[in-house]
């Protein structure tokens, strides 16, 4: 009977690691021999990291009860300013590129906070659904934005971002590929490690579970529930804008019409494929990087598959639907 339990923990604990090593076993065979070259795992694990690094943030929020649809959109509205005031910054410093990118990366910081903020007002002492709050800054982040560009792009004037956007912490010729560490790579780990002992070893992060559980019994138990949620929404701008820096840096331009699109479905797939309850009171960043890496492997896969992009997208609804099957069942 024990041994029984003990079996049904392990496979609640690390149940979404099995799915991932199970998937890339199945995508190894699909896209053999391509898969398994070193650059192309370096690849996946480059394009999984923008929606990843904002799955974290979402990661909080969900816990707490709420979800937050404005991800992308904020994302082209906080790169959009950066790229402007750093600009600006390299005209009038007389083409100084590191206090320009310098100058970028903190407004992008403050900005993401800022619009995070936002949504964490709205949600806390407007008493507004999650859901309509961030619908409604969504499609603000995205059409100030446009009409910031005239539904046109913002091009960086530093080649120095550019080049950032690129780095790698190391490259290693192995023989059979070069192995390296993309900066986006490395940020998605770093930015895990963080929110994940801010979850699993502090009070915030005791707080956010007893909220997301039940937020009445939490208050009653002296947990002030708005100002958790706040900083849910607010710990999620942040992380979004870390993306978006990335993001910008990469392409050393922003396409409003485009910058972030779709990374709100990707990041929300991620945590409930991680694991994460849809309810909120329960969830684990590295069950999201786990979900993270799944949705790339399976993009990837079925790139090498021929599959078209847009049966893609199918693809991927199925995915989330059978996850949030899965955690009813498992309830």
């Amino acid at each position: 009977m024990n041994a029984t339990a003990a079996g049904k923990i392990d496979l609640e604990k690390y149940g979404s690691l099995i799915a991932l090593g199970t998937l890339f076993i199945l995508a190894a065979i699909i896209g053999r021999p391509y898969f398994l070259q070193i650059e192309n795992l370096v690849n996946v694990m480059r394009q999984a990291s923008y929606a990843g690094i904002i799955a974290l943030g979402m990661t909080l929020v969900i816990i707490s009860g709420g979800i937050d649809l404005s991800v992308g959109a904020m994302a082209a509205f906080v790169a959009s300013c950066g790229v402007l005031f750093m600009n600006w910054i390299l005209q009038a410093s007389g083409g100084n590129e590191t206090l320009a990118i310098a100058g970028g990366i903190v407004v992008m910081a403050m900005i993401g906070l800022l619009a995070g903020a936002l949504n964490g007002l709205l949600i806390t002492l407007g008493k507004i659904v999650p859901f309509i709050v961030t619908l409604g800054t969504m499609s603000i982040f995205r059409y100030v934005s446009l009409q910031m560009a005239n539904a046109g792009e913002f091009a960086s004037h530093s080649q120095n971002f550019g080049e950032l956007g690129m780095a790698k912490l190391f490259s290693l010729d192995i023989g059979v590929g070069v192995l390296s560490l993309p900066l986006p790579v490395a940020t998605l780990f770093v930015l895990a490690t963080i929110l994940g002992f801010v979850l699993d070893n502090t009070r915030y992060g005791r707080y956010l579970c007893a909220v997301g559980s039940n937020a009445r019994v939490a208050q009653y138990s002296a947990v002030r529930v708005g100002s958790v949620r706040f900083w849910a929404y607010a710990i999620n701008g942040l992380v979004v804008a870390a993306s978006a820096v990335l993001l910008a840096a990469r392409f050393n331009t922003v396409s409003t019409p485009n910058f972030g699109l779709g990374f709100e479905l990707d990041a929300i797939a991620a945590v409930i494929i991680g694991g994460t309850a849809m309810s909120g009171g329960r969830g684990s960043i590295w069950g999201t990087v786990v979900g993270v890496f799944m949705l790339q492997i399976i993009q990837n896969m079925l790139n090498m598959a021929g599959l078209s992009p847009y049966l893609q997208g199918v693809v991927k609804g199925v995915v989330i639907i059978a996850s949030v099957y899965i955690q009813r069942q498992k309830q």
